[in-house]
């Protein structure tokens, strides 16, 4: 479908018309997480003792679910502004990495109580989420 046959199905919105809705953690304590994750800047969705939702800009939702964590996230999260991320969570003793360059971003990492680690990466969003 063409650009201006895409503008005409989704009218004068010019975000993308998807997005990503659920991606899923498995955490040694969920509650533990979901205060940590809260602390990144997620919003409570529902709570509870072996599974929580969490919201992220642009409505996608972190599941974190209790179970064997992984060593890596099988998601990255994008911030506004890097360096003054980094430099809050460092000053809030949050264990963070040096920012690198890496492809497309600029990122760190950041690691969860369970141990797994997230990369955090500078935005290219173009436009409105």
């Amino acid at each position: 479908m063409g650009h201006e046959r895409y503008r005409q199905v989704v009218g004068s919105d010019d975000r993308p018309g998807v997005w990503v809705g659920h991606v899923v953690l498995s955490a040694a304590d969920v509650a533990e997480s979901v205060a940590f994750y809260v602390q990144l800047g997620m919003r409570e969705v529902e709570v509870a003792e072996n599974a929580s939702v969490l919201e992220l800009r642009g409505g996608t939702h972190l599941i974190v679910i209790k179970g064997e964590p992984a060593p890596q996230a099988s998601f990255d999260l994008m911030v506004e502004d890097l360096e003054a991320t980094h430099g809050e969570w460092v000053r809030r003793g949050l264990e963070v990495s040096e920012i690198q360059q890496v492809p497309f971003h600029q990122a760190f990492t950041v690691i969860d109580p369970s141990g797994t680690v997230v990369t955090v990466n500078s935005s290219h969003v173009v436009g409105n989420v």
